[in-house]
């Protein structure tokens, strides 16, 4: 039986492992779970799942958590913070961790998973996307296991060869015969909305994902198609694929989850419904398939599948990702953090749905400006943190600066 740590438990991917968990428990028990703030969902998986840890992000949230706790005889002892959530990840004990906490938050814990040599399940963006070359490196180092969870690029994993499955960070492409890697995306809500109305788009708009049920930063994220070009930059590293070998294509239907096209003029895609159990339940089992209580296609049922070229000039944000993306890590983690800032003022409607692109470009070309590419050149994670948060300080003044 697997032990798991789950990080970022009560966000929508760590949920979701709870249940693919609950369909196969003769596999797995559940050694720790962490999360942010959310008390009251924690303890209902504390009370479910009996974990020997649980962990909150603060102080605070952990002592609640602790009084919650306290009327029932359980053996989970309530630790809190970066240290916490490290100790949980690393620990002899544990053969899994889910990595699913979302932010740069999940950084730090999810890479001392790999430096204990875990299976790590990755669902953290901000691992590869501000500390790729890092990240995969120390993944080769320590004798890591890395499996991605993000439908897309879970699929990219399944359409590539077995030998390549096994080198995550150093495939060779092409040796192997693939041509182009590419990445589908759904367009997200406003995929048909003109350009002119785009500006006076609500939070509320933005959130209706017309495919998947996801948090409001992600479906956000869908809806510029940042999300999108963060993938691409996580498909760099994990697949050590050239930009040219790399490409964003529209499938307003998002049965197809992903494409490699082979030089030979093949085309693998893998296709299924919009659930997050099946990369979930291929990642906790692989190189085995189980039933994780997914729906199966009915082909039958199915009418079309439509492919559209993405329009950079309604999608701002997944060209400056790639832009960034060809510049390197210094550029890539300036312009993550500018967009977590741009996306929660946008939630909070203090900026305007096309100003996410505008500030998330300011923000780059000031850091640019101020030449901070020689002084992160060496790619620590402590430097690459210092640009993280001054390009969070930058995006707030920005913000606040504007008349909108």
């Amino acid at each position: 039986m697997n032990k798991l740590t789950i990080l970022g438990a009560t966000g929508s991917i760590g949920s979701k492992t709870l249940e693919v968990v609950e369909k196969n428990l003769q596999h797995f028990s559940i050694f720790a779970l962490v999360a942010d703030t959310n008390v009251q969902k924690m303890l209902q998986f504390c009370l479910k799942w009996k974990p020997r840890y649980a962990v909150m992000s603060s102080d605070n949230a952990a002592f609640l958590l602790k009084k919650e706790l306290a009327s029932f005889e359980l053996n989970t002892e309530v630790l809190s913070g970066t240290e916490g959530m490290c100790y949980v990840a690393s620990i002899d004990e544990v053969d899994i961790v889910m990595a699913a906490i979302v932010g740069v938050s999940g950084v730090i814990p999810t890479m001392a998973a790999v430096r204990a040599g875990k299976r790590i399940l990755l669902a953290n963006k901000e691992a590869l996307v501000m500390s790729g070359r890092l990240f995969m490196d120390a993944v080769s180092q320590y004798g890591a296991e890395l499996l991605p969870v993000d439908s897309e690029h879970s699929a990219i994993f399944q359409c590539l060869p077995n030998d390549l499955q096994t080198k995550l960070g150093s495939c060779d492409l092409e040796t192997y015969g693939v041509q182009e890697i590419l990445l589908t995306a759904s367009g997200g809500p406003f995929r048909y909305t003109s350009l002119a109305a785009l500006k006076n788009m609500t939070p509320t708009q933005a959130l209706k994902h017309p495919n998947w049920s996801m948090g409001k930063k992600i479906s956000v994220d869908s809806a510029t198609m940042m999300n999108k070009g963060l993938e691409f930059i996580e498909a760099k590293w994990l697949f050590n694929a050239s930009q040219s070998q790399l490409k964003v294509i529209i499938h307003p239907q998002s049965i197809i989850h992903s494409m490699v096209q082979y030089r030979d003029g093949s085309v693998l895609a893998q296709m299924g419904k919009s659930d997050m159990a099946i990369p979930i339940g291929l990642a906790l089992f692989y190189p085995k398939r189980v039933d994780v209580g997914a729906v199966t296609l009915d082909f039958s049922k199915m009418r079309e599948l439509t492919f559209i070229e993405p329009d950079y000039a309604r999608y701002p944000c997944l060209k400056l990702a790639i832009d960034a993306c060809s510049e390197g890590q210094h550029l890539t983690t300036v312009l993550n953090a500018a967009n977590e800032i741009t996306v929660d003022a946008f939630l909070n409607k203090r900026l305007r749905f096309t100003d996410i692109a505008l500030v998330n470009e300011l923000v780059m070309s000031r850091v640019c400006a101020i030449d901070t590419h020689s002084s992160y050149s060496s790619h620590t994670l402590e430097t690459l943190f210092e640009l993280d948060e001054m390009s969070r300080r930058l995006a707030h003044e920005i913000i606040c600066g504007r008349s909108l």
